[in-house]
């Protein structure tokens, strides 16, 4: 009896994970800002703007999207898998990844998100190069990108020697 009532505690406890999700959606919606205000600036500049400011700007809003999508999937993947099943019936225009993605792809979808956000921090500080960039700053962003990929692929490794080692 005593065991049934700590599992029962333990259960509902993951309930305890729903404000972290929605805490999220709060910050979604600060990035949302964020690149309304990216946007604004990077249109009302575009006429003076050189090309390279101009793919600045472009990779900013991309990146800010990257992020968001990251954050997305966290909050969907996270609640789903740790928190409840999320009843899509009825939405017709429902993405079909959000109810399929388990916790070995979230690592997979966390990591690739991760991995193109530093693609294109190092893409920046490449494309900066002319504004006399900092060579040991440059270098970091290499080594912490290449960490990155190096981590994803290790992870898609082990993933796969898992679930191959499971049939």
């Amino acid at each position: 009896m005593i065991e049934k009532g700590i599992e029962q505690i333990l259960f509902r406890s993951r309930w305890l994970m729903a404000p972290f999700y929605l805490g999220l959606v709060v910050a979604l919606m600060v990035l949302l800002f964020k690149f309304g205000h990216e946007l604004l600036h990077f249109v009302t500049h575009a006429v003076g703007a050189s090309e390279t400011d101009i793919i600045l700007g472009v990779l900013t809003l991309v990146d800010l999207t990257f992020t968001g999508n990251l954050v997305l999937i966290v909050i969907f993947s996270g609640y789903e898998n740790f928190v409840s099943k999320i009843d899509s019936n009825g939405h017709p225009d429902w993405p079909d990844w959000m109810t399929k993605v388990d916790f070995s792809g979230l690592k997979q979808k966390l990591l690739a998100s991760i991995v193109a956000i530093s693609a294109i921090a190092l893409l920046k500080a490449f494309m900066n190069l002319d504004a006399g960039a900092d060579t040991t700053h440059l270098m970091w962003l290499v080594i912490i990108h290449t960490v990155f990929v190096l981590s994803s692929l290790i992870l898609a490794w082990s993933d796969r020697i898992g679930g191959s080692s499971a049939h």
